[in-house]
């Protein structure tokens, strides 16, 4: 309980240093972000959730960050703010050798070689630091596209080490007098030990920007939805008595602030 909540203390002293002013000599730019969901398909918590997310993406002089928070509430509970609920959230800041060198550090479609670290912390004891080598990578079409793969250390044993490889994206095209935008991320678990199984977790969102369509700037109000495949979620095995293979499917309101 005492590192869960030291975590949140991180992140929460973490966005108010962001807007001081020695924070705001180094940033460079940035974007957050508010997201409804409302959805079903889920398995190991209840079926049908709402779910509200802050987010945060940021680019400094020495690399970039991202970071977000998930408060879920569960159907069937009576108020959203005292009915069943739970939260989750992740920090992820990159350190750019580009950036940090002065130099190119790019080769065919590489664009960029990092450092990527990430925490995750929640309820029910999940508290879990992530690092390892990133890449992004030019290419055609879309808005970016990272590779990060990272070395997982569970605090307290709660599982094994393990290694994950997560892909990130986004594409923007034209449509409708507006724009769709289609991105996501990927984790893959890649090696497990009997209470952590391998997992794969696919997360994409499909997005309409309906607000720029009847002329407010662009983002202001997108709707759309948000696909979840989740093999072995949360690292349970799935097996006959008990279902842990997802598939998901929420609709989706989304405002960048």
């Amino acid at each position: 309980m005492r590192v869960r909540r030291f975590s949140l203390l991180l992140f929460a002293g973490w966005l108010l240093l962001a807007g001081g002013p020695a924070a705001q000599a180094q940033l460079q730019w940035q974007d957050n972000s508010l997201t409804w969901l409302y959805g079903g398909g889920f398995e190991v918590q209840p079926e049908w959730q709402h779910t509200g997310t802050f987010e945060h993406v940021s680019g400094w002089h020495w690399g970039d960050v991202f970071a977000f928070v998930d408060y879920t509430r569960f159907q069937g509970e009576a108020d959203f703010f005292s009915g069943r609920r739970t939260w989750y959230g992740e920090i992820s800041p990159r350190l750019s050798l580009g950036k940090l060198s002065g130099r190119e550090w790019s080769a065919g479609p590489v664009r960029d070689v990092l450092v990527a670290a990430t925490l995750e912390a929640g309820e029910g004891d999940v508290e879990t630091w992530l690092l390892g080598p990133a890449v992004d990578l030019d290419v055609p079409g879309f808005d970016f596209v990272q590779l990060n793969v990272y070395r997982r250390w569970p605090n307290g044993g709660r599982d094994g080490d393990t290694w994950q490889f997560t892909p990130v994206w986004s594409l923007t095209v034209p449509l409708a007098g507006s724009q769709f935008v289609f991105d996501g991320f990927i984790d893959w678990v890649i090696n497990s030990d009997r209470s952590f199984r391998r997992n794969l977790h696919i997360n994409p969102q499909f997005k309409y920007d309906l607000g720029q369509r009847f002329g407010w700037r662009a983002k202001r109000l997108m709707v759309g939805l948000e696909y979840s495949y989740w093999s072995n979620r949360f690292g349970i095995a799935d097996t006959p008595a008990f279902n842990t293979d997802q598939q998901a499917l929420s609709l989706l309101l989304k405002s960048h602030l």
